[in-house]
């Protein structure tokens, strides 16, 4: 029997097993960190994960499936952990004096897992499946600045796009953007295929993935692990215990209020990373009574983002300004002032959209973040000093991405957020963007987003950049109310480097790759 046979857990008897398992088990430590190492089983439990996932790039939406495509697929360019990007697939690029044309070199030798050489063509195609015009990939205002997209040679991908962007490989960065193999003329994502450093065996969305390190790999310091066990263990109690009883190696979304009490076992690495992540309330903006922006700034100005901060974070995070934006990142705007609870302010808002008295819903689950139906039911108290009465629904964790983000018109959302400022707005805050969760439009907005994305002075698109965040703060509508900390939990048999990616969850989401067992 393989091993990824014989190890792989029955999730019905996994769930009932570890539910049991008290907080304060431990199990015996490894040894001190030592340098990396091939072998072993890696089991990691996650938070996400939904029976409605799929392979098709254009929808990854989870940490869960987005942490296996990274595994599975490769793409251009890399966010490297110090945040910097990095050739991956592409050996080299370079830009024109104006960064409108791009040149990027593909490396030689890759491979996709079915044996099948990486061409140029399938960079081309599974770059143009987010271009097309029925296309509701998430991708798809990322990639829409690209003109054309040709080929030089047998190895060279011309980049045209409609204006400048000293940005660009950032954006080709992105995770939905897979280089995934072209087959009879059709962009072949069903079957899993892929160039990245572990081969998919199987599969149960919402359940878990079973991974395999691919022996033909073209870099040879990455994926340490002989072979990868995935399971979506969106239950935060189950996932703990696991972490704890020492049935899955490692987990992440933990529970900040036992973070100090996990830190205390002899076995068990908390790691504090950092970054982009931001919690959000998502009001649709094309609905009543969240299209009246006075709306949007009462509600902004009735949540404590402190408590929040303090209750829901404990401490692992840092207080939110409405803009998607932390004070680590290139161009922040350091001007704005920071939006604090004044129910006086927000009292004085909803008068100006007429109103003496606002009721409105607010669905939650703990898929969207650890917390987050808490979180509403702070803001409900909060609220209620300011004449607003907040209902907070709890939603199922199971399809909570499909069935209520985007649908219910007020929502707790988590995002990642991106290592730069263009990629997170054109995500999310520009006009028919797949993932713009409020629905928001601003005329200025977009105009000013193509000019700042093209600007080569620093002077100017600092200025831009700064009026940008001003505009989303102002008349956005997004409540983000606080920045959390990537929090997660490894036994101490697993090695990590010094320096993870901030980027993204778990290592910029490459724990696959950079983790190896001590």
């Amino acid at each position: 029997m393989s091993l990824l046979t014989a190890s792989r857990l029955n999730r019905r008897g996994f769930l009932k097993a570890t539910a049991a398992t008290a907080i304060a088990t431990s199990f015996a430590a490894g040894g001190a960190i030592a340098a990396p190492k091939r072998g072993g089983h890696l089991r990691i439990g996650f938070g996400h994960g939904q029976t409605t996932d799929t392979l098709d790039p254009a929808t990854l939406d989870n940490d869960f499936i987005v942490g296996l495509s990274f595994a599975v697929h490769g793409r251009l360019v890399e966010v490297a952990p110090d945040g910097d990007f990095v050739p991956e697939l592409a050996e080299s690029w370079e830009a024109s004096a104006d960064a409108a044309t791009w040149r990027f070199k593909l490396r030689k030798g890759v491979t996709f897992h079915s044996g099948k050489p990486v061409t140029a063509g399938d960079v081309v195609a599974s770059i143009r499946y987010h271009r097309d015009e029925n296309s509701t990939s998430a991708a798809a205002p990322l990639v829409s600045e690209i003109e054309t997209i040709t080929i030089e040679g047998d190895d060279t991908i011309i980049f045209e796009l409609a204006g400048g962007n000293a940005d660009f490989p950032f954006t080709l960065t992105d995770y939905h953007l897979v280089i995934l193999p072209l087959r009879d003329g059709a962009l072949d994502w069903q079957s899993g295929d892929g160039c990245g450093s572990y081969i998919l065996k199987d599969i149960e969305f919402g359940v878990s993935a079973l991974l395999e390190r691919n022996p033909d790999h073209w870099r040879d310091d990455v994926a340490w692990f002989d072979s990868i066990e995935m399971l979506a263990l969106v239950d935060q109690n189950a996932r703990t215990s696991a972490l704890v009883s020492g049935d899955i190696d490692a987990a992440d979304r933990l529970d900040r209020k036992t973070l100090n009490l996990l830190a205390r076992s002899p076995a068990i690495d908390i790691s504090e990373v950092a970054g982009t992540q931001h919690y959000t309330f998502a009001m649709s903006t094309n609905q009543t009574p969240f299209d009246d922006n006075n709306v949007r700034l009462a509600l902004k100005h009735a949540v404590d983002r402190q408590e929040l901060v303090d209750k829901i974070l404990f401490g692992y995070g840092s207080v939110g300004n409405d803009i998607p934006v932390g004070p680590n990142q290139k161009y922040y705007n350091t001007e704005l002032e920071q939006r604090v609870y004044d129910p006086d302010k927000a009292r004085w808002h909803l008068r100006q959209a007429g109103l003496d008295s606002l009721t409105v819903s607010l669905h939650a689950a703990d898929a969207a973040f650890t917390g987050a139906v808490d979180a509403a039911q702070l803001f409900q108290n909060t609220a209620s000093k300011a004449g607003i009465t907040i209902k907070p629904v709890r939603e199922p964790n199971d399809g909570y991405w499909s069935s209520v983000w985007m649908k219910k018109p007020f929502s707790a959302v988590y995002w990642d957020g991106r290592p730069v400022m263009d990629k997170m707005f054109a995500s999310a805050y520009t006009c028919g963007a797949s993932w713009n969760d409020t629905f928001w439009c601003h005329e200025r907005f977009e105009k000013l987003l193509v000019e700042a994305r093209g600007e080569l002075d620093e002077a100017k698109r600092r200025e831009m950049y700064f009026e940008l965040q001003e505009i989303v703060h102002d008349q956005g509508g997004a409540i983000i109310p606080m920045f959390a900390s990537y929090v997660f939990g490894t036994s101490k048999k697993v090695g990590k480097p010094d320096v993870m990616g901030s980027n993204l969850g778990l290592d910029g989401s490459r724990w696959a790759e950079r983790w190896w067992f001590v």
